[in-house]
This record gives C-alpha cells, structure tokens and sequence, in this order.
C-alpha cells in the first residue's frame, strides 16, 4: 500500500466532516483549558506504538494529530524508547504500509472513528495486524505519571490469550507481577483491561509471554513510568 502524502489533509477535513471533534469519546482527557492530552503513534521495531502528545483543545484534533505525526518522534522517545517514523517529510512522497498504520491508528483512537477511507479505500486497525506489536500497551503511555493501582489498557493477539506483566521499581526490583488473559488470542486479537496491585514506587511496567517452546520471554515490551507525585 503507498498513498501521496497530500492525501492526508484529505483524510484530516474528511474526519472534521465525520464527527472527530465530538468531546463525547472519553479518548482524550483534558489536562488545561486550553490543551488536550491524545496518542500519535510512532513505530518501535516496525510496530506501531503510542506515546502522548498535547493539542490545541479549539483545534479540529485530527488536524492537530497529523501534524504532531509530521513532526516525528522526540529526541527522548528517539533515545529511550528507539521510536521511529515512516511519516514522509516530502509531501510529494508515497506512504508505506507502516505510515498508513500510523496514520490510521491515531486517527482511530476515537470511538467515533472507527475506519478512515484513503483513496477510495476504507482501512481499520484489523487491516495492520503484521504492523502491530503482540502486547499493545495504549494505558498507561511511556514517561506518564501513575498512581497506585496502575490500570492497565490495550490489545494483544497472544498463545491462547494470555500473557504476564511485571512492575519494576528504580533498582530493577519486581514489586508486582501476573498473569493476564486478554478477550481472544491464538490469532485473533482481543482486548486487555487489568489493574496491578499496589505499590509506593515504579520505574517501568514490563509486558511479555513466556515461549511455549523453552519457556523464554518473546514479545518483550517496556514502558518507562513514574509515580505521580
């Protein structure tokens, strides 16, 4: 798939016409009168991966997101987190595959929007599985401020459904750890919604399977924490 960049302005005003900007989706959360906290979604080993951005609450947000897409990753989410982008800079370029991913997760993340039509074409995040990681963690973000218990919100598409999450504190200490067991697996991608225990201190939530082969961890993720003050 490879679309011209200058479809996504398109996608953007198509949006606006569709609803986007309807409040009501409970998908952002305000955090100032005039800034709203959302995702944009980069790339962490070819998959995408959400991290938090803020925009203008009076702007249209899929125009605000696009743009925050165009920008890329931060040097910081370059550096601790290895984010890339496929987001072109040339506007006469064309999207890959994993750009479309990109561009439709985040433009996805609204319970109004289900789907984004590019082209002629109607995509939704089910037609990105090869482009999304096993565990996709949405909540809580990387770098966010937590509280105790940590609730726990995203998709994955694990062996039989399951998977295991471990809590570290700033010395590489396990303060909590469990099994998880999402809506589906085996290859169809279900949903995960689980609070942790409790804890004084967290330096990074760490998701992962166990092999059924040898019983090594695969589909290993980390996501940088710290406790709200």
């Amino acid at each position: 798939m490879a679309v011209k960049r200058a479809l996504l302005l398109a996608v953007a005003a198509a949006l606006l016409l569709a609803g986007c900007g309807d409040d009501s989706s409970g998908e952002t959360t305000t955090t100032a009168a005039d800034t709203t906290s959302a995702r944009v979604y980069f790339l962490r080993d070819g998959k995408v991966w959400p991290v938090s951005r803020e925009i203008d609450a009076a702007e249209d947000r899929a125009t605000a997101l696009t743009a925050e897409l165009a920008k890329g990753p931060t040097e910081q989410e370059k550096q601790d987190l290895s984010l890339t982008t496929e987001i072109p800079s040339d506007p006469d370029a064309t999207y890959t595959t994993a750009a479309l991913a990109q561009l439709v997760y985040t433009l996805t993340q609204f319970p109004t929007m289900k789907s984004v039509e590019i082209a002629g074409m109607r995509y939704t995040r089910a037609d990105f599985e090869d482009e999304t990681p096993i565990i996709l963690v949405e909540s809580p973000l990387p770098f966010e401020q937590v509280s105790s218990p940590l609730r726990v919100t995203g998709t994955a598409n694990t062996f039989e459904a399951t998977f295991q999450y471990e809590l570290l504190d700033s010395e590489g200490n396990v303060v909590d750890n469990n099994f998880v067991t999402a809506t589906s697996g085996t290859g169809t991608r279900g949903t995960f919604d689980f609070t942790t225990g409790d804890f004084s201190e967290v330096a990074k939530l760490v998701v992962f399977e166990n092999s059924a082969e040898d019983g090594s961890r695969v589909n290993e993720v980390e996501i940088p924490l710290t406790v709200a003050s």
